[in-house]
């Protein structure tokens, strides 16, 4: 049984990172969790690379700067998350590889974080951070290129999207997405996208297009079997990322839940378009 007890929070102070807050805070008053405000410090020859200086006073500005970190974080966005469980806390290290071991020694069941950053981050935060993390981090990842622009009560999901490549992953993917929406009583649809139809005219791409929708269409079935929520479905051809995003856009999706990681096969598409979606998605995206 999926759970969200404990949800990962990267900060960088950026507008962003208040975004996924906003998104962080309504799940942990919805699921009760408790949510770990992290920021990594980069090591010192990022921070002051670009400075001539010598060990001792790098030595000196680090620890100052790490001394202003933790100052800064111990009061960001310390009113809206008021009555909330909340830890905060300060690593040093190579921001990606700090943000997964912190989730995977802590037990996180969720990571929120934004696409880009600002400040310090901006070197590394789809940017790299957030794709090693979603490489990398076993639990699933939420992000989204908007989340600056998440209203300041953000809503529970209302309307769950779940896109699979009917690939291994996509079985995982679709648990998941069907309960969060079981539990926030929210809609949901299952989305896949078949390939466009090769050069051919008349039946033969007539009899190609049935065919393959047919056979989506069955194993789309075959999955819905599985999960207890009931599922609208939506199939169409054409670029997976187009597809989806489009779909989302049209069903006014809130949350896109995708897979990470699923092999491909002959409907298995999905792995290699999951950053173009993660790029495109008018909604946040988790990657399960």
């Amino acid at each position: 049984m999926p759970s969200l007890d404990r949800i990962l929070l990267p900060v960088d102070f950026s507008e962003r990172s208040v975004g996924a807050a906003r998104y962080a805070r309504t799940l942990a008053c919805h699921f009760h969790s408790e949510l770990t405000l992290l920021h990594v410090l980069a090591p010192p020859h990022y921070e002051f690379g670009a400075l001539e200086i010598g060990g001792s006073m790098l030595s000196e500005l680090y620890r100052n700067r790490s001394a202003q970190i933790k100052k800064e974080l111990e009061t960001f966005l310390s009113v809206e998350l008021a009555g909330l469980p909340v830890l905060r806390l300060v690593l040093e290290g190579d921001p990606a590889r700090r943000i997964v071991e912190h989730a995977h020694s802590g037990g996180s069941h969720l990571i929120i974080m934004p696409t880009h950053g600002y400040g310090p981050f901006r070197r590394f935060i789809l940017g790299s951070i957030t794709a090693k993390v979603l490489h990398d981090a076993d639990c699933p990842v939420w992000t989204g290129v908007h989340l600056e622009e998440t209203p300041a009560a953000a809503p529970a999901p209302r309307h769950v999207m779940c896109a699979v490549d009917l690939g291994p992953q996509s079985a995982q993917a679709l648990a998941w997405a069907a309960w969060l929406a079981g539990v926030c009583g929210a809609r949901l649809t299952v989305a896949h996208a078949v390939p466009s139809p090769p050069d051919a005219a008349g039946d033969s791409e007539t009899g190609w297009r049935v065919d393959l929708r047919g056979a989506a269409g069955a194993e789309l079935c075959r999955l819905r079997e599985s999960i207890s929520q009931d599922a609208e479905m939506v199939i169409e051809a054409g670029d997976p990322p187009q597809v989806i995003c489009s779909a989302a856009a049209r069903t006014g999706a809130d949350v896109l839940v995708i897979g990470r990681g699923s092999a491909a096969g002959h409907f298995g598409r999905l792995r290699t378009n999951a950053y173009a979606i993660i790029r495109q998605s008018p909604c946040p995206v988790v990657s399960v």
